[in-house]
């Protein structure tokens, strides 16, 4: 299964001494989890082409409990596969046979709130959105906001390193992310960071963050909350073609100007969300744009108007501005949406993330659709074009004979096109077994075994979420290779960026 490791039978064959022993430590009703029915919730993430029944579940509550689980893990050389919300879209969650999967879930309280310092400290199964609840009554929020932050976890944030539609102001995880604690594989609970704006010594909290739950299992999480800005305001730009938004995009930030967010959506993925959540959206555009400017009013007003200038002369056809807080969160629960509303239209699709420089946003989208039209898939783009961040959404049935490999093929293509322009593999969903094959398409030999030393420092005997992120690892074996041939193998009619 995707070259996965292969389950250990040695392992299996102590299943029932692991579970006796996970009840001991977990004493709590429903802690432990063996049967199958109650398992199969379990047996993905978001990435759900892919599954695979774990060999158990434990949901802990305590640091302790992480702690003494994970040293029990690493004492008997078993597996362990951490888990947040499920809602990932890489497969980094996706459980092994002979592992055991961690979830995070109950580790869902506030910790403290520290206004003065304007900081929150919250375990790891607090929701993103949650965060935010939390002090939105003294006018305070959390920057970064995934589509999913009604239901993603903090935990799998940092994991992931997450973004969100304001990320291009206010920075993806990795710069809200203040210290954290978190247990080790050989079950040593270690503090990194803290309050303060930046910490001494080695950027342990750097490497954590973003690290897919390869090093380590966090436990506890403060972030920086911000103060809500005096004003925000949302326009619609729309324009006839990909290429005209895509310019205007590289225009607003070449003039210095960077809005609270920068989100752009073609024409299939304009009319589905329309569709479904009615936000004003028009109909009769090739590309649309959703800039939202905050800060003081006065500010707000005058960058309103540049921005207006600006789309002007890149040929908008279309301009509308929010003009209260309810239609700015009209205009923004359309692009939140987006992903579900390609649901309704398609039995399956395929969310795919990838980054390239903003210059090159109107060639690699021509790419795109050469490529749909090479594969005979449909493809819907939503993306935050502000910094980059692409999530062409594959449509396919999976019921179908073919579709579901042909759908994998694409989105590694379109991934390469995004290396090959300058850009890289992932935005904000991470590498997990979905990009895991394409990691040589970036980094040359030499920076793979780099990154796995890193990797084996913290967790020498690759029990922490293995068949992830790299396609080969020492003492795990050669992983098989998904997607082996270039764009230009394929298609020498591209064009060559």
């Amino acid at each position: 299964m995707l070259g996965m490791p292969e389950p250990d039978p040695s392992v299996l064959a102590r299943r029932g001494d692991i579970i006796a022993t996970m009840r001991d430590i977990l004493p709590a009703p429903g802690a432990v989890i063996t049967d199958a029915d109650s398992l199969r919730p379990y047996e993905c993430d978001g990435l759900m082409a892919y599954r695979q029944l774990p060999m158990i579940v434990v949901l802990p509550e305590t640091v302790q409990q992480v702690a003494a689980i994970l040293k029990y893990c690493h004492d008997t050389k078993i597996r362990v596969v951490p888990r947040g919300a499920g809602t990932g879209l890489s497969g980094g969650a996706l459980p092994m046979a002979d592992a055991i999967t961690i979830s995070m879930m109950k580790f869902n309280r506030v910790l403290e709130i520290d206004w003065d310092n304007r900081a929150i400290t919250v375990q790891p199964g607090v929701t993103n959105l949650g965060i935010t609840r939390a002090v939105e009554h003294r006018g305070f929020y959390y920057a970064p906001d995934p589509s999913s932050q009604i239901a993603c976890s903090i935990g799998g944030n940092i994991a992931e390193n997450s973004g969100g539609v304001h990320c291009l102001k206010y920075g993806l995880t990795t710069n809200n992310v203040l210290g954290l604690e978190m247990v080790t594989i050989t079950g040593e609970i270690l503090r990194l960071g803290g309050k303060a704006l930046d910490a001494s010594g080695y950027d342990l909290l750097g490497i954590i963050t973003g690290s897919e739950g390869l090093l380590g299992i966090v436990t506890e999480v403060t972030v920086r909350i911000l103060r809500k800005p005096e004003t925000a305001r949302a326009m619609l730009l729309g324009f006839n073609s990909s290429e005209a938004g895509g310019n205007c995009v590289a225009q607003i930030i070449a003039e210095g100007i960077i809005p609270g967010g920068l989100e752009m959506m073609d024409a299939p993925a304009i009319r589905a969300t329309e569709d479904f959540v009615h936000a004003g959206y028009p109909l009769d555009v090739e590309a649309l744009l959703l800039v939202e400017l905050d800060g003081p009013k006065v500010e707000v007003d005058y960058l309103i108007d540049r921005v207006g200038g600006i789309a002007d002369g890149c040929g908008a056809v279309y301009a509308r501005i929010s003009e209260t807080e309810e239609e700015r969160l009209l205009f923004w629960s359309g692009r939140k949406n987006a992903f579900p509303a390609i649901g309704r239209i398609s039995p399956d699709y395929m969310c795919m993330d990838g980054t390239i420089p903003r210059g090159r946003l109107a060639e690699v989208l021509t790419g795109m659709q050469v490529l749909s039209q090479r594969y005979g898939l449909r493809v819907a783009n939503v993306f935050h074009a502000g910094d980059g961040n692409l999530h062409p959404l594959i449509m396919f049935d999976a019921n179908q004979p073919g579709e579901l490999e042909r759908a994998e093929e694409f989105g590694a293509d379109i991934l390469r096109l995004c290396v090959a322009v300058g850009g890289c593999l992932s935005g904000e969903h991470g590498i997990g077994v979905e990009k895991r094959d394409l990691m040589p398409e970036m980094f040359t030999e030499d920076d793979m075994k780099h990154q796995e030393r890193l990797k084996l420092a913290f967790d020498e005997d690759q029990l922490l979420n293995p068949g992830k992120v790299f396609p080969v690892l020492h003492g795990c074996g050669e992983l098989k290779t998904l997607h082996a041939r270039s764009v230009a193998d394929k298609f020498p009619d591209i064009p060559r960026f």
